[in-house]
């Protein structure tokens, strides 16, 4: 396994929902807890919602709902991706997106 292949893997996704209303968020983040928590090779596993009083000129709160994960290395990331877990929460939730938008990152 080459250096790169090693290394852990940042997954942030920030979700903007076509109707932001408090009952669709708190669903969106209960859906995340059951189908995206507990995958194999996650070292970290993070979700929540954006902050009103996080206003510095810097902060981007085009989102409503943020998920974070951190996997161990590229194979579990990449594993998580295709996992029946994650495609039946993409399924169950896309309609109810305006935008998504993912960052991945090794972490060096």
């Amino acid at each position: 396994m080459s250096d790169t292949a090693s290394r852990p893997v940042s997954h942030a996704v920030y979700f903007k929902l076509k109707e932001p209303t408090t009952e669709n968020v708190h669903a969106l983040v209960a859906d995340i807890k059951d189908k995206l928590d507990g995958h194999p090779g996650v070292l970290v596993f993070n979700v929540g919602v954006v902050g009103a009083d996080f206003t510095r000129p810097v902060n981007d709160n085009n989102f409503e709902v943020a998920l974070y994960l951190l996997f161990e290395n590229r194979a579990a990331h990449d594993t998580y991706q295709v996992s029946e877990r994650h495609q039946a929460y993409i399924a169950g939730n896309k309609e109810s997106w305006a935008a998504v938008r993912v960052f991945d990152a090794e972490v060096v």
